[in-house]
């Protein structure tokens, strides 16, 4: 009996944690603020899509399918710049480019060993016709390494953030309603490392 029960009480347990780290209302709009500030269209011959910006001199983190093989253009503040690529990855789906030098609102960023599944991830939802776009929060969840899942249905190239309001993953791909995304460090390995195989 003692034996059927235990698995049970785990669940409990683990449940109960998770609902106590969900994000609070005031963590959502910290977010959604970092977003409107930080996050732009990265436009590519491959098509246009969210980046944020990780660097204060215009280094911005998006998805490779929106980038082509050497240059990228950057849309912030109703202008639209060149950018080149910086990384661009294919296997990972991510990419990295470059803005002209300048000063950039680059978002707060926490760089982690291992995989954050269990952990509470916030994201922001794009509106739909009258809808505004809203900030949500979802657990990420196991998926074949590096990667991993989360049900909030990002375009490639979202960030996604702690509760703290800081970066720690990009959406990389639409899977079902979610999205699977990559974690800040294992685009930091491969800055390291300077692969660049788009």
């Amino acid at each position: 009996m003692l034996r059927r029960l235990l698995p049970l009480v785990l669940l409990l347990l683990t449940s109960r944690a998770s609902a106590e780290d969900r994000p609070t209302l005031a963590d959502l709009r910290k977010v959604l603020a970092m977003h409107e500030r930080s996050v732009v269209k990265v436009h590519g011959s491959r098509g246009t899509g969210p980046g944020v910006i990780v660097g204060t001199e215009g280094q911005v983190l998006t998805s490779v399918r929106h980038v082509s093989l050497d240059a990228a253009q950057v849309e912030y503040e109703g202008q639209t710049l060149p950018a080149t690529v910086v990384l661009a990855n294919a296997y990972l789906k991510v990419a990295v480019v470059a803005a002209p030098t300048g000063e950039y609102p680059a978002v707060p960023v926490r760089v982690s060993a291992g995989n954050p599944v269990g952990q509470w991830l916030i994201g922001v939802v794009p509106g739909r016709g009258r809808r505004k776009e809203k900030p949500a929060a979802a657990l990420a969840r196991k998926a074949p390494e590096p990667f991993f899942d989360v049900d909030l249905a990002l375009p490639p190239g979202s960030p996604l953030f702690d509760t703290t309001g800081r970066l720690v993953a990009v959406s990389v791909q639409r899977k079902g309603r979610g999205c699977r995304a990559l974690s800040l460090e294992v685009v930091r390995q491969q800055l390291s490392t300077k692969v660049a195989t788009p």
